[in-house]
């Protein structure tokens, strides 16, 4: 019997640390023994970095450029634990569209029949989720991944990004399109942090993953060009990252989420602002009203 490949997308908006996330969720798939392929869709092309020591590798679209064609070969390079690592690229600066990459690195890749030929358990797709247009919405509109998840804070524009990704879900979703898995909650410390993205996944009808807190082991970790999954395997960090990607296994069904229309989105945050000013001026505690 075959084995049951999984693919999995991974979006958030530039900087929220999506990439991070996607990094060591693989790192700790591959040392649960799983194999696993990342596959980084962002034009910065540094996804797969710290899963090289830092070296950064030839994207399918260099290659294509420089070649003319391409073999599968040619743009998948062993990372850390026996990860495969791709970039898809991005076009020059200045010239084309920033999705083109991923397109065609995923018509490339079926044509091929690689995942089938690496006999892989996972592919995770690092998407930036900036914008959910043209190639950055091929793992969802496609139905190429099976499960999506968001990487968030409690910031409003990364909320923004992933009710606006919400909105592409539910587009595609009645014509084979991916579903929505949940949120990961990265760089979140404070309770009032959580209580905004618990009540956006109530309100969007979805779930929270893992609440990833901001740590300096991180830091240390990529200043070595290494996952902290790596770098600092018996850190509390890491014991996170590892509760994150047993989740990601433990989880079978996604759904389609109920995204905020613009109005709504705007008015939500609103009370969310008068709480927090309240809290800091001390009247609420903790994200509730004092003697309530």
């Amino acid at each position: 019997m075959a084995k049951k490949l999984t693919q999995i997308a991974i979006y958030g908006k530039g900087g929220i640390g999506k990439s991070t996330t996607t990094s060591n969720l693989t790192a700790a798939l591959s040392k649960m023994g799983f194999k696993v392929m990342q596959f980084g869709c962002d034009p910065k092309s540094d996804s797969t970095n710290t899963l090289r020591s830092g070296q950064y590798i030839p994207t399918v679209l260099d290659t294509l450029r420089e070649k003319g064609s391409v073999k599968a070969s040619d743009v998948i390079f062993e990372g850390f634990n026996g990860i495969y690592c791709v970039e898809a690229g991005g076009p020059q600066p200045g010239v084309g569209c920033a999705g083109r990459g991923i397109i065609s690195s995923v018509e490339l890749f079926k044509q091929q029949h690689v995942f089938e030929e690496l006999d892989l358990d996972y592919v995770i797709y690092d998407v930036l989720g900036d914008v959910v247009c043209g190639g950055f919405a091929t793992p969802i509109r496609e139905g190429i991944a099976e499960h999506v998840f968001t990487v968030s804070s409690s910031d409003f524009m990364s909320v923004y990004a992933s009710n606006n990704l919400f909105k592409g879900i539910k587009k595609y979703s009645n014509t084979g399109g991916a579903l929505l898995g949940g949120v990961i909650g990265n760089s979140v410390t404070e309770k009032y942090s959580r209580d905004i993205l618990d009540d956006f996944a109530e309100r969007t009808k979805t779930q929270i993953m893992e609440y990833v807190p901001r740590s300096i082991t991180v830091t240390q970790s990529e200043l070595q060009g290494k996952t902290t999954i790596e770098a600092a395997p018996d850190s509390e960090q890491a014991s996170v990252y590892r509760r994150l990607a047993q989740r990601i296994v433990d989880h079978h069904e996604s759904s389609v989420p109920s995204p905020m229309e613009q109005d709504e989105l705007r008015k939500w945050a609103a009370s969310w602002s008068d709480q927090l000013l309240e809290l800091e001026s001390g009247v609420v505690i903790g994200g509730n009203r004092a003697g309530i």
